[in-house]
């Protein structure tokens, strides 16, 4: 378990570095999945990240540097593919 925390922090540290993203600053949120009555979730981790347009989106997920942190993010998975959704906040 230590060194999936490792590989987590070493990836948002990767993500800040790429992103250009200070270390003191967060503009996502991660959300840690907990068990439920009928056993364990499954998802572990979410990180969400809102963006002020879709083009916006579109530019930092197309960006050489998010490509990197998401080749590392898929790295650290061990539940399987990354699954990516995108959303309006009403």
């Amino acid at each position: 378990m230590l060194k999936l925390y490792k590989d987590y922090q070493a990836h948002i540290h990767l993500f800040h570095q790429k992103m250009g993203v200070p270390d003191n600053v967060k503009p996502y949120k991660i959300t840690k999945m907990l068990p439920t009555p009928t056993g364990l979730p499954q998802f572990y981790l979410m990180f969400s990240m809102p963006f002020n347009s879709p083009e916006e989106l579109q530019a930092a997920m197309s960006s050489p540097e998010m490509q990197e942190v998401a080749t590392d993010a898929q790295r650290i998975s061990t539940g399987g593919p990354l699954v990516i959704l995108i959303g309006n906040e009403d």
